[in-house]
C-alpha cells in the first residue's frame, strides 16, 4: 500500500532557503543531469519520472541546501582520495564500508569523504521505497541518488587539493563545476545513452571516481597554462553576494580556460546522467519491478503530457534541449507546487496542498551506510600538486 508521508512541496519548505556556498554542479548541473536522466529511462519508468520531473529536478540541489544543518552531509559529497595514497590509492582503499572502516575508522572516512558509499545508500533507500510503493519517498530518494552520483563526476571531488588551494589555484573547484557549465551549457552535448541494469553499482561508482582522478593532471596543468601571462586583475574579479565580498575568476578567464578543458567539462557532465538512470533503473529491478503506473493519478500521462514527452525527447536526441529552451534548470521556478502533481493511491486521502515554497530540500536522514560487494582494485592515471610541486600517478583509464 502506498504511504503518503509529506508533500514535497512541505519537505522544501521546511529546510528554508539555500546554502549560498557554490558546491557540486550547481544548481544548473545536477538539474540538468537529473532531467536528462528522465529521458533515458525505460517506458515502465518513464512516464512516473517525467510526471514528477520538476519537483525530481527541484530536490536533486536539496542534499547541498542542507549541509548547514546536518554535521554528516558534507562528506558525501567527495572522496579525498590522494590522502590514502598519491601512488595508487585505488589499492590502498577498501570498497565496502565495513572493510574501509575497519581499515582507516568511521572517523577517518567522516574527515576525508564517503562518496561512493553515500551512492550506494541512497540506491538502497530507493530501493525501499520501491518496495513500499511510497511516490514521495521514491521523488526523494531518486533525486538524492543523482546528486551523489553527480558529484562523483567532479575531478576535484576526488583531492585534497580540491579547490586548487594548495598549488595557488584558489576558485578552481568554483569554475570547473559551475561557472563553466553555467557559461557553456548551450555548447554540450546532452544526448546520452539509455539505461542499463548495473550488475555492481558500487564497481560502477568506482569506475566513475577512477576516471575523475585520472582527469586532475589536466585539470591543474590548464588553468596553469591559461594564466600563463594573465595579471592578476584580468584574472580576477570580485563579486559581493550574500552579504560577503569574494574573489573568484574573471568571465575573460573562464572564456580561456573554456577553450582549453571545456570538452573533459562538458564530457564528464554528459556522463553522469546514464550512470543516474541506470541506478533508478537498478534499484527498481532489485525492488522487483513495481507498476509504478499504479502510483499515478490518473494512471496515465495525459495527451498533453504526452506531447510534452514527446517534444523533450526529441529535442534530447537532437540535443537542442537549450535551444528550444526545455531545461527546468534554466526557467523560473513557481512559487508553490500543485497539490495535483503527487496523489495518493487509490482508496487513501491525497496530500494536503503545500505552503509556498522558498527553496527546494529535503529532510535529514541519518541512515547507515549499506556495504555492497567488493569490486577488485584498479589502476588509475593522475598527477596531482602539493606544497612540494607535482606528483606522477603511473596507471590506466577506464570507462565503465
Amino acid at each position: 500500500m502506498k504511504k503518503t508521508l509529506l508533500s514535497l512541496g512541505l519537505l522544501a519548505g521546511l529546510l528554508g532557503p539555500a546554502a549560498p556556498a557554490a558546491r557540486a554542479w550547481g544548481v544548473v548541473g545536477h538539474r540538468v543531469i537529473t532531467q536528462v536522466a528522465v529521458y533515458e529511462l525505460p517506458t515502465a519508468m518513464q512516464a512516473f519520472y517525467f510526471r514528477h520531473l520538476p519537483e525530481l529536478a527541484r530536490l536533486s540541489t536539496a542534499p547541498d541546501e542542507r549541509r548547514g544543518q546536518d554535521p554528516q552531509e558534507g562528506s558525501r559529497h567527495f572522496i579525498r582520495l590522494d590522502h590514502y595514497s598519491e601512488d595508487n590509492p585505488f589499492a590502498k582503499i577498501p570498497r565496502t564500508y565495513d572493510e574501509a572502516v575497519e581499515k582507516f575508522s568511521a572517523d577517518t572516512l567522516q574527515k576525508y569523504g564517503t562518496l561512493p558509499w553515500a551512492v550506494l545508500d541512497a540506491k538502497q533507500q530507493l530501493v525501499a521505497a520501491f518496495r513500499a510503493r511510497d511516490t514521495v519517498a521514491i521523488i526523494l530518494r531518486s533525486a538524492e541518488l543523482s546528486h551523489y552520483a553527480a558529484d562523483a563526476f567532479v575531478p576535484l571531488h576526488t583531492t585534497v587539493n580540491y579547490d586548487g588551494q594548495l598549488t595557488g589555484q584558489t576558485g578552481l573547484l568554483a569554475l570547473w563545476e559551475n561557472q563553466l557549465p553555467e557559461r557553456f551549457l548551450k555548447d554540450y552535448k546532452l544526448d546520452g545513452e539509455e539505461s542499463k541494469v548495473l550488475k555492481d553499482p558500487l564497481a560502477a561508482i568506482w569506475l566513475v571516481l577512477q576516471n575523475s582522478y585520472g582527469f586532475l593532471t589536466s585539470t591543474y596543468d590548464l588553468e596553469a597554462k591559461t594564466s600563463k601571462g594573465l595579471k592578476a586583475q584580468t584574472k580576477y574579479t570580485f563579486s559581493h553576494r550574500f552579504g560577503r565580498t569574494q574573489r573568484r575568476y574573471s568571465d575573460a578567464f573562464a572564456d580561456a580556460y573554456e577553450k582549453e578543458v571545456g570538452g573533459m567539462v562538458a564530457f564528464r557532465l554528459k556522463g553522469a546522467s546514464p550512470l543516474v538512470a541506470s541506478l533508478w533503473l537498478t534499484a527498481w529491478q532489485e525492488a522487483g519491478r513495481p507498476d509504478l503506473a499504479q502510483l499515478l493519478v490518473p494512471p496515465k500521462l495525459s495527451k498533453e503530457e504526452k506531447d510534452h514527452l514527446t517534444t523533450q525527447l526529441k529535442a534530447w536526441k537532437a540535443n537542442t534541449l537549450y535551444q528550444d529552451q526545455l531545461l527546468l534548470a534554466l526557467q523560473k521556478e513557481k512559487k508553490s507546487v500543485d497539490a495535483d502533481e503527487i496523489k495518493a493511491a487509490e482508496g487513501e486521502a491525497a496530500p494536503p496542498p503545500p505552503p509556498e515554497l522558498v527553496a527546494p530540500a529535503a529532510p535529514k536522514q541519518k541512515a547507515p551506510l549499506t556495504p555492497a560487494a567488493t569490486a577488485p582494485p584498479a589502476k588509475a592515471k593522475a598527477k596531482t600538486k602539493g606544497p612540494e610541486g607535482t606528483n606522477k600517478q603511473k596507471a590506466t583509464d577506464f570507462t565503465w
